[in-house]
């Protein structure tokens, strides 16, 4: 059982990164800092209950996703269902706040991608629902393993593989419509080329 006069020492340095993920999840500055102040309310009244040796940032993640999706998802309407083109993959790249070209095997895709502001990623990232955004957040910038996800979420790694596959579907095809919106995309390339058969 863990003490809770070492909390501070172990939970606060995690802060910034919890700040940043409540503000991608409620794209509200002041509900992040709602999201993060319970959250934090709420791991130090538990903080009792943690074993120690475990991974302190996975069960503050936990905690902070629950907390938003008991709470702040309560006050929005249900996510909406969304029908996904049957679309290829792009090359979807580890830090989706900070893309970076690719320099060995680029396609055609992926420079498109590269040359995105990160303005507008950020924004495609918010911009999908919640569910997918969640599990895309996790996954590719908190850089949790399928098998954490799954523990913070509470839900099958194969759920949360798919909803990944899902997300990020979704979020390089806003992406890439954003690119063809503002005559980044060759005509004939409007519509996303799959590489592995030369076909779209």
């Amino acid at each position: 059982m863990a003490d809770p006069a070492t909390f501070a020492d172990l939970a606060m340095p995690y802060m910034s990164a919890l700040y940043s993920a409540a503000l991608r999840m409620t794209r509200n500055p002041t509900d992040a800092e709602d999201l993060v102040q319970e959250t934090y309310l709420r791991a130090y009244r538990g903080f009792g209950g943690f074993r120690e040796g475990t991974n302190l940032k996975a069960w503050l993640y936990k905690i902070l996703t629950n907390t938003f999706i008991n709470i702040y998802r309560a006050k929005k309407r249900r996510p909406d269902q969304v029908e996904l083109d049957d679309m290829p993959d792009f090359t979807l790249y580890r830090q989706l706040g900070g893309l970076e070209a690719v320099s060995a095997n680029a396609t055609p895709e992926t420079e498109v991608l590269a040359g995105i502001p990160d303005d507008e990623v950020k924004a495609a990232l918010e911009s999908i629902p919640e569910q997918f955004r969640i599990a895309v957040i996790l996954c590719d910038i908190e850089e949790f393993s399928y098998k954490e996800i799954a523990e913070i979420l509470d839900i099958p790694i194969g759920t949360v593989m798919s909803r990944i596959h899902r997300g990020r579907k979704l979020l390089q095809k806003r992406l890439w419509d954003y690119a063809a919106e503002r005559g980044l995309v060759p005509p004939a390339d409007r519509e996303p080329v799959d590489s592995a058969t030369g076909g779209r």
